[in-house]
């Protein structure tokens, strides 16, 4: 981000200066309000991506749910974090996971590896809003899988809209998220607050933050 880093709410600069240099991790708890996906014919595409961790396919409300930002590096020598995403949904008995990992790529772009073996690299661009919340979108997609490699088209995928921000008062962050289709409109979405714990960075991430496997693909 650059200069607009140092824009972002003191808690936002705290929550995303997650680092190896930092030495400390990132763990989130809290409540989704909502949980939303749009209309029927959504529902195929979102459960095919649960099967890797993307995206969670199932509507809810009052969802506790957990975040994790862990620094560690990955098998290509790259700075990563992991953001993790799990949902207890109250009335099923397996959770919701949402999973990415994110590194800075060769050009200065920032990489966004989703899903439990980084099938998918999305291109984030991260800016300051004048409140000091932070406004996050999602641009070019590329598909990565053995010998395939080809830039996904948006046309069957989404775009992210991400707002973060913390609210003084409470002591918590909030988070809205969209997806949407360019063509189909609204696919998935979620709005909540949380709470966040500063852990010690220690000898690496849990493993059950880890990808399956890493891509070196950007």
């Amino acid at each position: 981000m650059g200069a607009d880093f140092e824009r972002l709410h003191p808690m936002l600069q705290r929550r995303f200066g997650v680092s190896l240099a930092a030495g400390y991790a990132c763990v989130g708890r809290g409540v989704m309000t909502r949980i939303c996906r749009g209309p029927w014919w959504t529902v195929p595409f979102l459960h095919l991506g649960r099967i890797r961790n993307i995206l969670a396919p199932f509507p809810g409300e009052s969802v506790p749910f957990t975040v994790e930002n862990h620094p560690y590096r990955d098998p290509f020598g790259r700075e990563t974090v992991t953001f993790v995403r799990t949902f207890a949904y109250p009335d099923r008995a397996r959770p919701g996971r949402f999973d990415a990992t994110m590194i800075r790529g060769r050009d200065g772009r920032i990489v966004d590896y989703l899903g439990t073996h980084q099938h998918l690299a999305v291109d984030l661009h991260l800016a300051a809003e004048p409140d000091g919340s932070l406004h996050l979108t999602s641009d070019a997609q590329r598909f990565h899988a053995g010998p395939l490699s080809f830039r996904f088209p948006m046309l069957f995928s989404g775009r992210a809209d991400l707002r973060e921000s913390f609210d003084d008062d409470a002591g918590e962050y909030v988070i809205r998220l969209e997806v949407r289709n360019r063509l189909f409109g609204f696919l998935f979405g979620y709005e909540g607050r949380f709470r966040c714990e500063f852990p010690p960075a220690g000898d690496g991430p849990p493993a059950h933050v880890l990808p399956v496997q890493h891509e070196r693909r950007e």
